[in-house]
């Protein structure tokens, strides 16, 4: 379903320090919390890599009160400041977050993501930042990661990403929440973030930020 304005903007943005660190905090808190909740309880919608984004984004332009906790079944709430700017779904585009080459819309994909709602920032990721998404393209589809950085769950210093598998065949896929010394050794090369992988697209950064 398109939202369309009059007048549509070219994107949400936010101009705040403040704000957008909230959205970073926000975004990738909610994702990773995902990796630790049960299957039974997480988010239906949470079916593939841009299912897990869409939630996460969505969910981090919300107002964060104790209602909104009650409702998000999450395994823990971090005390962290919210957006101020936006309260989902009061947004310049209502609902519909993200934009689409048909305007904006509830739905992207990954490929849509990168397209229209994200920008390049590098294909080196030690220029990543939390918040931004790491895209990779096969002969088949697009596939993305959030670069989470140090966990807001787990102790240590190490930095994380986190993803959905996706669905393969039966296999409903899963979770994951790779270190990212692990990803850059996964035994499949093709999702090695690293320069020399051509599947590894680069860092994106969101066009909110």
């Amino acid at each position: 379903m398109f939202l369309l304005l009059a007048v549509q903007p070219e994107a949400l943005r936010l101009e705040t320090a403040r704000d957008q660190e909230a959205f970073r905090r926000w975004f990738t808190f909610l994702a990773e919390a995902q990796f630790f909740n049960e299957p039974a309880v997480r988010p239906i919608e949470i079916k593939d890599c841009s299912a897990l984004i869409r939630y996460a984004y969505r969910e981090a332009l919300r107002t964060h009160d104790a209602r909104w906790a009650a409702e998000a079944n999450l395994p823990l709430i971090l005390p962290y400041d919210s957006v101020a700017k936006y309260n989902y779904p009061r947004t310049p585009t209502g609902a519909s977050l993200f934009r689409t080459s048909a305007g904006f819309a509830q739905f992207a994909d990954a490929k849509t993501l990168r397209q229209y709602n994200t920008r390049l920032v590098s294909r080196d990721v030690r220029n990543a930042r939390p918040g931004d998404l790491l895209f990779f393209r096969n002969t088949h589809s697009h596939h993305t990661m959030i670069f989470i950085g140090p966990s807001h769950i787990s102790p240590g210093g190490a930095s994380y990403v986190v993803y959905h598998t996706g669905p393969d065949g039966r296999d409903p896929g899963e979770m994951r929440r790779p270190s990212l010394p692990e990803l850059m050794l996964h035994p499949d090369a093709q999702w090695r973030p690293i320069e020399s992988n051509p599947n590894f697209l680069g860092i994106y950064r969101w066009t909110i930020l």
